[in-house]
């Protein structure tokens, strides 16, 4: 089929008459909803504190400044577009150029894939360390927008990320079955913020970093709340010595799941045998809860061991948890277990911004990368916190993206104004209306 814009396409209908189609309706965009996209970034400074910790690699002036570069990137991979090459196309769209700082028919066209690949691979170590300082003073001003926390939970989670080729850090990973990087990430358990992400090798242990990155993060809590109580909750990834030292010594609560091995077994058998009678002599399944005092031998000390024993059709399940909360059992187990809900914002991080798409060939250009998908995922959740403020159903990011973002118009550059033209009843309005009243909007 040839790729000319103007080709018709025919098409038989239900109707008297066939229907015809052709890309040729001129300045048009499919993605309407970027307004609130750049809205958001104004309100929260993103994109233009993440410009600043670029480094100028062109010799001569370039034609998009860096803030123009970063805006055109990240909003691309907030609209679902993660790869570098959709910029060839996308470059043209009226609505993208607007936000981005350029009249939509007489302001130049925005930048092309290899300026983005050029502008990925500008950056090294220290840019991405004074981004990722950007992103977590982000998170301190907006979580503290309601007053000081009295406490701050941090959820630690480590993820996969497939790599391919012979790219820098990648490596086979056992666990996984396949050659991955293995990033750390870190969300605010309470509210559900992003706070950071760093990449790390693919044979890196989950809990490898964690400790040094805790340090960093406990201390600029500190340092804005000096009174505020923080707690960690991980899971068996982390059950290493040297993180339980680090928060026993900083008076950290803290939360973390073992891994079953024969001693702990024992501990539990009891209570395993327990909920065995109880489902044989009852039917129904059977989750029973108690605690003891453990001491591994990679440990200094005794800890407290909180475990729970399952007996039901499919057979039986234990697992253990050790803490320094004083919850009964049964309350802190179920506790943690609502960590469950971190599951789901690193799927919305991964699976509907794409943050796996780390496909550089350089290792600090692709944590450079997931910096650029996390400052997409930041958009885009301020967009949905404030429709939920506003009454709205919480969405997954996805269907918020399809339901706020992905709305077709027709853009017009007036001379006194851009005007775009969206779809008459659209589903998307009542939360358009919305938003506008979140931000400060006046109806005409």
């Amino acid at each position: 089929m040839s790729d000319c814009a103007t080709q018709k396409i025919r098409f038989e209908t239900p109707t008297a008459l066939p229907l015809e189609a052709a890309f040729d309706g001129g300045r048009i965009t499919s993605d309407g909803g970027l307004l609130w996209l750049a809205k958001a970034d104004l309100q929260l400074g993103l994109c233009e504190a993440i410009s600043e910790h670029i480094p100028e690699w062109r010799k001569r002036k370039g034609l998009h400044s860096l803030s123009s570069l970063v805006r055109q990137r990240i909003f691309q991979i907030a609209c679902g577009y993660e790869d570098q090459n959709d910029s060839n196309s996308l470059r043209e769209d009226p609505l993208l150029k607007v936000v981005c700082g350029s009249l939509p028919e007489s302001g130049a066209d925005l930048a092309s894939q290899p300026t983005f690949s050029r502008l990925e691979n500008a950056v090294d170590t220290r840019c991405c360390r004074q981004i990722s300082q950007a992103l977590f003073e982000l998170y301190l001003r907006e979580r503290g927008k309601d007053g000081t926390p009295e406490k701050v939970l941090l959820d630690l989670d480590a993820t996969d990320d497939p790599t391919h080729g012979e790219q820098e850090g990648s490596y086979y990973h056992g666990y996984y079955r396949h050659h991955i990087y293995h990033p750390l990430l870190v969300f605010d358990g309470e509210s559900g913020h992003l706070i950071t992400a760093l990449l790390r090798a693919g044979n890196t242990h989950a809990s490898n970093s964690a400790v040094a990155v805790l340090k960093r993060i406990v201390g600029g809590l500190r340092d804005k709340w000096p009174k505020v109580e923080i707690e960690v909750r991980a899971d068996a990834g982390f059950a290493v010595p040297a993180l339980y030292d680090y928060c026993e010594t900083e008076g950290i609560t803290y939360t973390v799941a073992l891994i079953t091995n024969p001693r702990l077994e024992w501990i539990a058998e009891d209570l395993l045998a327990e909920a065995k009678e109880h489902h044989e002599s009852v039917g129904e399944k059977a989750k029973l809860f108690s605690e003891g005092l453990y001491k591994a031998a990679s440990w200094e000390k005794k800890r407290r061991v909180v475990y729970k024993t399952e007996a039901m059709e499919k057979g039986t399940n234990t697992r253990f948890i050790v803490s320094t909360r004083t919850d009964e059992p049964k309350a802190l187990y179920e506790w943690y277990a609502r960590r469950g809900e971190s599951e789901n914002w690193i799927k919305g991080f991964k699976v509907h911004l794409k943050a796996d798409r780390l496909s550089c060939h350089r290792f600090i250009a692709n944590q450079f990368r997931l910096l650029l998908h996390a400052a997409a995922y930041w958009l885009l959740d301020t967009l949905r916190r404030k429709l939920v403020a506003s009454g709205s159903r919480r969405m997954q990011l996805d269907t918020l993206r399809l339901h706020l973002i992905k709305i077709g118009g027709r853009v017009r550059e007036l001379f006194t104004k851009v005007r775009l033209h969206l779809a008459s009843g659209h589903p998307g309005e009542r939360s358009w209306c919305a938003l506008s009243l979140a931000f400060g909007g006046v109806h005409e």
